[in-house]
């Protein structure tokens, strides 16, 4: 079967989820959509036969710790690398910036992310992309890692809300190709937000 490419990621970008405090409303309405996609035969990244019994997703319980404020330092100078992908395919990405926050009273780092090809394009100028991976991984969650969507932010704070973590489509099925979470983004933590693994 000829592989699907992941071009940008997952979903169609999750921009209006970007937001500067904790609201309870924006994760329900991530998941409601997440589901209506994934319910469609024509946006779902289900194989057929998981189509045919797809209800809803399997979510964890939103919960405000998971909702964080986090220090960003913008990471100048960087130079593009070819990002590793579940496939032969290498996109062009760049390091953009870090996220420094505090969960559990441990500090933690994140290495953010700007595709160079989606960049160049006027909607998405100001997308950047949060792939990571956690203690949850391989056991309640995918053991590949789960992607955040993030937008450029104005000054020295950026807000990641982890409820509005979602699955690479290579979760779900063989056909794409989804980028790797980089080793620098694997937190000793366990993030218990966002959708779950879909097969036990």
């Amino acid at each position: 079967m000829r592989t699907l490419l992941a071009l940008f990621f997952l979903v169609v970008f999750n921009f209006s989820y970007c937001q500067d405090k904790f609201d309870i409303d924006v994760a329900k309405k991530f998941q409601k959509e997440l589901n209506t996609e994934y319910a469609d035969a024509k946006t779902s990244p289900l194989l057929p036969e998981d189509l045919a019994t797809f209800k809803v997703l399997d979510f964890y319980p939103i919960n405000e710790k998971f909702f964080v404020i986090a220090r960003f330092i913008r990471t100048k100078k960087e130079k593009p690398f070819a990002m590793a992908t579940s496939t032969d395919r290498k996109p062009m990405y760049v390091k953009y910036g870090e996220a420094y926050f505090t969960l559990d009273k441990k500090e933690f780092k994140l290495n953010i992310y700007r595709n160079i090809a989606l960049s160049k394009e006027k909607k998405y100028k100001d997308y950047l992309f949060l792939p990571f991976s956690d203690l949850t991984s391989g056991r309640e969650s995918y053991i590949g890692g789960k992607y955040i969507d993030l937008k450029i932010p104005a000054g020295d704070t950026i807000f990641i809300d982890f409820n509005t973590s979602y699955n690479p489509y290579c979760a779900y099925s063989h056909r794409y190709s989804c980028p790797k979470v980089p080793l620098e983004n694997d937190l000793d933590v366990e993030i218990r937000a966002g959708v779950k693994k879909f097969h036990d």
